[in-house]
């Protein structure tokens, strides 16, 4: 088939939902490139591990923002209309202390916990809780409808798109990012290569991006159903810990969280911690335990660690020179690959049609 050939290195969310995105020019011929595919699990791998929802965290300042305002629709629409997808709507409800404004995870969840959140007017029902329905400790709430998504359904489905779109997938280890411009299924070089590589970018020769470093969450899967997603500024157990629920759509457990450790690159789960998330995640949904409130009422189903592919500067996406090929860095979602996901998906689209323009290789009709 003619058209312009295109290696995207990486499939997690990002890199999938951009091949999705891609997949839908039939002049573009896309490969897919990576070390892990969805059914893995390894701590290199971060999006299995995600909870994964919607709770936007991006300020003025940042691209993550509006990342996160253009996904939302997506995101909406898919959970709404094709069910398959292993998305579903959760009322969700956010607290915030005062104290928590300097911990780490307060400055994480910053702009979630304001009354006047930037996105009251984006996702449906927002509304600011009254005193009487906080917990004592509490100075603010609010609730709206988001979403949650099962990873383990979700991953495979967006595969299975591009798969329908005549994306090839190939496994393969880079060394360098310029090794991928030979990997296109087609045997001929790349037009463009798209680096989604998250945390490895930290490690991928011809990348080696120093401001890409793991923020380490650790989770609890469980069968308890609590009826609401829910999570608070901070906690009185660490600077790090947090405390998060989340039901997943069709039968995926429910994610009870978690940490945000900068820095740390420790694959397995401490017990004591995972003592402290089930016991906060208790006290802030007692729906979790309704006979005693107590951890052994929780049915786990396993305990988990990712690594959040974290950078200093944001996301970045955008365009450079590298080996005589046109290579689009997508990376950097931090633990926002889903919620900002097709946004970024849409922006790298952006680059890769303006980098065609540029070099002639327009052949495919973007």
């Amino acid at each position: 088939m003619a058209g312009a050939h295109v290696v995207i290195v990486g499939a997690g969310v990002v890199g999938l939902t951009t091949a999705m995105v891609l997949s839908g020019h039939k002049d573009l011929s896309i490969t897919v490139v990576a070390k892990h595919m969805p059914g893995d699990y390894d701590i290199e791998y971060c999006s299995p591990w995600a909870g994964a929802n919607y709770l936007p965290v991006g300020k003025a300042d940042s691209n993550l923002r509006g990342f996160e305002r253009k996904t939302w629709p997506e995101l909406e629409r898919i959970c709404r209309d094709v069910p398959e997808a292993g998305i579903h709507f959760q009322d969700t409800v956010i607290y915030a202390r005062k104290k928590d404004a300097t911990s780490a995870v307060g400055q994480w969840f910053a702009e979630l916990v304001k009354e006047d959140a930037w996105f009251q007017n984006v996702v449906p029902n927002f509304r600011i809780l009254p005193k009487s329905q906080l917990p004592s400790d509490c100075d603010t709430g609010t609730s709206f409808t988001s979403v949650c998504i099962n990873t383990a359904v979700y991953l495979p489905w967006l595969l299975g798109q591009c798969v329908k779109n005549n994306v090839t997938f190939k496994r393969h280890i880079l060394t360098h990012i310029s090794e991928a411009s030979s990997l296109h299924h087609s045997g001929k070089a790349a037009d463009v290569i798209i680096n989604c590589t998250g945390l490895l970018a930290s490690k991928l020769g011809g990348v080696m991006d120093t401001t890409v470093y793991p923020g380490r969450g650790q989770i609890v899967l469980v069968r308890n159903e609590p009826g609401v997603m829910s999570t608070i500024s901070g906690t009185d157990d660490g600077d790090e810990e947090a405390t998060y629920i989340m039901q997943r759509a069709v039968g995926g457990g429910t994610v009870l969280g978690g940490c945000l450790q900068h820095g740390s690159w420790e694959s397995q789960p401490d017990p004591n911690m995972a003592h402290r998330i089930m016991q906060r995640a208790i006290d802030l949904c007692p729906a979790l335990a309704p006979k005693e409130g107590k951890v052994k009422e929780l049915s786990v189903i396993r305990h988990g660690v990712g690594l959040r592919p974290m950078r200093k500067g944001g996301i970045r996406v955008e365009k450079e020179r590298i080996g005589g090929t046109w290579v689009v860095h997508q990376y950097g979602h931090a633990g926002y690959g889903y919620q900002s996901s097709f946004g970024s998906a849409w922006e790298a689209e952006r680059l890769v049609r303006e980098i065609l323009a540029e070099t002639g290789s327009a052949r495919a009709k973007l």
